[in-house]
């Protein structure tokens, strides 16, 4: 098994990819430039099984169609969010990108709460990790000692709660209540910028600084 970070789309956003020794992979937030990273998918030899999202904001769904129609591959995203990927207000790109609205089809499948999701020779851990956006989860995939955080936690940061369904508070609570709870060496996979561990934020993090 191992992991790679490939930023895409007009804000660089952290695309993941996890793969096991089959080159079979899942999708982490594909943002955009989809028709570069399906090329990079075939000259590596690489096949994608699903797309996980952690949320449904412009910057972190703009290949996904490319990616689904290209492979015949299902996408998850939280029953919060089942509405953003059609509707550019509320998935912001009508506010970000002028007349480069992202209008993305349904979700296949629809992450109802917390719980063990099993794709493939993978299996997740799901944490609901709302305050960033109202549908924000978190991917835990324990044999890596990885989480897929989305825009929750970031090296020396947390994600913004300015934007509409935000709530800095909630967002605090999920983190401390949930995310620092993994172990301290855990690989902390963030939608932007570095990879970070959990042990180092809770050390540093000026955020986090009153846990």
């Amino acid at each position: 098994m191992n992991w790679k970070q490939v930023p895409l789309g007009p804000l660089q956003t952290n695309c993941y990819l996890l793969m096991n020794q089959q080159k079979e992979a899942v999708i982490f937030d594909p943002g955009g430039d989809g028709p570069q990273l399906n090329a990079y998918l075939k000259k590596e030899g690489i096949t994608p099984l699903a797309i996980l999202l952690t949320h449904a904001h412009f910057d972190h769904i703009g290949a996904v169609d490319d990616v689904r129609n290209e492979w015949g591959i299902k996408v998850y995203l939280h029953k919060n969010e089942t509405e953003w990927l059609g509707d550019s207000t509320k998935n912001g790109s009508a506010f970000f990108l002028g007349n480069q609205e992202i209008i993305i089809n349904d979700a296949d499948h629809i992450i109802h709460g917390e719980g063990t999701l099993s794709i493939g020779s993978f299996e997740f851990k799901i944490y609901e990790t709302p305050g960033h956006s109202p549908g924000s989860v978190s991917f835990y995939f324990e044999p890596l000692g990885i989480v897929f955080s989305g825009d929750a936690l970031f090296a020396g940061s947390i994600g913004r709660t300015d934007l509409p369904g935000g709530n800095h508070q909630q967002l605090l609570d999920c983190i401390h209540d949930k995310l620092l709870e993994l172990p301290e060496d855990t690989i902390v996979a963030s939608g932007h910028g570095p990879t970070t561990t959990i042990g180092q934020e809770m050390d540093s993090n000026p955020f986090l600084s009153g846990f």
